[in-house]
C-alpha cells in the first residue's frame, strides 16, 4: 500500500485568488477552508487515482458505477477473483469528517483493493456528498440509496460479476466519519425493512462521534502536529457538517445523548469496532462499545496499540503498517465467519 503522510499537508500555500471570496469563516489548515460567500476550498492533499490503478497480483477487478447522476452519487467496486458464488459484500464509506475525502483517493483505493483480495469479498466504496455544501443527513441519504441500489442489482442479477455476492452476507463498514455513516445507514435500513437483520453486521473503524462534554482522551491526549485528527479539527468538522444550529449532542454526533436512537435498533446482529490506542476518539469509541453491548449487540472490540487515527490509510510509520496487516486479518476473519 502507498505510504502517505500528513506532515507536508500543513504547509500548503494559499492561492493568490483567495481574496475574491472574502473572509475565511472556518478552516482546518491545509485540509479545508470555507469563505463567507459560501465558497469551499479543499487543497489536493491526497491524489485521486483511476479504477484501473491496481496491482494485478491482487486479482481484483475494479470499476466505477453511477448510482444517481443528478446528485453525482457514484461508487467504486472491488470484486475479488476468488472462486465461489457467494462472496461477502462490504459496503464501505470513507472518512474525512464528512467534509473531505473521496472513493478515488489513493489511500482508500489501495486499502480496499488489498482488503478485497485478502478477504475474498466484494466491496462497494461509496462516494457520498460532502459538507458543508451538503450537510447531514445528505451523506446518510446517499449511503442508504447506495445500499438500495446494490440490493436491486443483486435481486435483478443483471451484473454477472455482482451476482457472485450474497445478500445474506452484506456488511456496512467505514472509518472515522464513514463509520458514523455506516452506523446511521444501518439504523435506516432496520427502520425501512422492519428488522435489525437487514445486514449481517457493521464494521466501525475509529468511528467519528462527539459530544458537548469532553472525554478524558479528548481532554488529555497529546497529538503530534501531523495528527490526522485533532480536537479543534473535530469541532470544526462538526460545525460544518451538522444541521445549522445543532450542537455536538445531536444524535448524529452523539448517539449516547439523552433521547438518542436506541442502539438495539441498529442493523445487523454483529458489530466490530476498531479502536486506535493513541486516538483522541478512543474513550468515546470504548463508551460506544459498552453501550451497544448493554443494548444486546454482539460487539467485537479490537484496540490497536501505539497508533493513532486513520493509521490504516495514512501509514506514517513502520508500526502503523504492521498494525494495518493485523487489521486486515481481523476484518477478514469477521467478514468470513
Amino acid at each position: 500500500m502507498a505510504i502517505i503522510s500528513l506532515e507536508n499537508r500543513l504547509n500548503i500555500q494559499p492561492s493568490k485568488t483567495h481574496h475574491q471570496h472574502g473572509v475565511v469563516v472556518e478552516e482546518i489548515e491545509g485540509i479545508i477552508r470555507v469563505y463567507k460567500n459560501g465558497y469551499v476550498e479543499r487543497p489536493p492533499i491526497i491524489p485521486d487515482v483511476p479504477c484501473e490503478a491496481v496491482n494485478p497480483e491482487l486479482n481484483v477487478r475494479i470499476k466505477d458505477v453511477v448510482i444517481d447522476k443528478h446528485t453525482n452519487l457514484w461508487a467504486r467496486l472491488y470484486i475479488s477473483s476468488q472462486n465461489g458464488n457467494s462472496l461477502p459484500l462490504l459496503i464501505y464509506f470513507h472518512g474525512g469528517g464528512f467534509c473531505v475525502g473521496s472513493a478515488s483517493w489513493s489511500c482508500y483505493h489501495d486499502f480496499l483493493a488489498n482488503l478485497a483480495s485478502k478477504a475474498s469479498c466484494v466491496i462497494m466504496s461509496v462516494n457520498y456528498r460532502l459538507a458543508p455544501e451538503n450537510r447531514l443527513p445528505a451523506a446518510y441519504e446517499d449511503g442508504f440509496k447506495a445500499v438500495m441500489w446494490m440490493n436491486q442489482q443483486l435481486l435483478n442479477r443483471s451484473d454477472h460479476e455482482l451476482s457472485r455476492c450474497s445478500l445474506s452476507s452484506m456488511f456496512l463498514a467505514g472509518d472515522s466519519a464513514g463509520a458514523n455513516i455506516a452506523h446511521n445507514v444501518a439504523l435506516r435500513l432496520a427502520s425501512y425493512f422492519g428488522t435489525t437483520e437487514s445486514c449481517k453486521g457493521t464494521i466501525l473503524i475509529q468511528p467519528f462521534f462527539g459530544g458537548e462534554a469532553r472525554t478524558e482522551s479528548e481532554r488529555s491526549s497529546v497529538q503530534p502536529a501531523n495528527s490526522a485528527l485533532t480536537l479543534s479539527a473535530c469541532d470544526t468538522y462538526w460545525r460544518l457538517s451538522l444541521p445549522v444550529g445543532a450542537n455536538r449532542d445531536h444524535v448524529w454526533c452523539n448517539p449516547l445523548a439523552k433521547g438518542g436512537t436506541k442502539l438495539s435498533d441498529s442493523g445487523g446482529p454483529m458489530v466490530m469496532v476498531c479502536i486506535s490506542e493513541m486516538d483522541i476518539l478512543k474513550d468515546r469509541n470504548l463508551e460506544l462499545c459498552a453501550a451497544m453491548a448493554s443494548a444486546g449487540k454482539r460487539v467485537e472490540k479490537v484496540v490497536y496499540k501505539g497508533v493513532g487515527h486513520a493509521f490504516q490509510v495514512l501509514h506514517n510509520s513502520h508500526l502503523s503498517q504492521l498494525r494495518t496487516h493485523e487489521m486486515m486479518s481481523h476484518l477478514k476473519a469477521f467478514i468470513n465467519r
